[in-house]
């Protein structure tokens, strides 16, 4: 058994898979040859750009972008408010760059560029410019931890 959860007004490409107990919330754009990991939840109003890969336990929140070709690697979080507000009202969302990939059991909380890769465990805090290497908590580019 696959049970999805889909809420009205999503926009869904060609070619979606998805595994076991996936949640997509309401007025979402996602593009043709995604893939999303089991037990992962997609809040609202996000786009999934084309040919990306969701593993399996990452969240979502409302107003991310995901760009062409990432990559999100099992239990990535996506932060979109570092300091949770009562009003209702969100941070800007989220976005990830094309082509970026974004390592298991991270954290991000903050843009990340075109092509960066995002180690393994890492806290991203701090927008992450294209093509670098980030890791650690808090992350840092790589070659210039202390």
């Amino acid at each position: 058994m696959r049970e999805i959860v889909k809420y009205e007004n999503n926009k869904i490409g060609e070619n979606f898979f998805h595994g076991h107990f996936v949640l997509i919330r309401q007025n979402n754009v996602i593009g043709g040859n995604v893939r999303v990991g089991s037990f992962t939840e997609i809040a609202h109003d996000v786009i999934i750009e084309d040919d990306v890969s969701i593993h399996s336990k990452c969240f979502i929140p409302e107003h991310t972008v995901i760009k062409k070709g990432a990559w999100l690697g099992p239990n990535t979080c996506i932060v979109n408010d570092l300091h949770p507000q009562t009003d209702g009202k969100y941070r800007n969302g989220i976005t990830i760059g094309e082509g970026a990939i974004i390592g298991a059991n991270t954290t991000i909380m903050a843009n990340v560029g075109a092509r960066a890769v995002i180690g393994a465990g890492a806290v991203v805090t701090k927008e992450v410019p294209p093509d670098e290497v980030w890791w650690g908590n808090p992350a840092a580019k790589e070659g210039k931890r202390k």
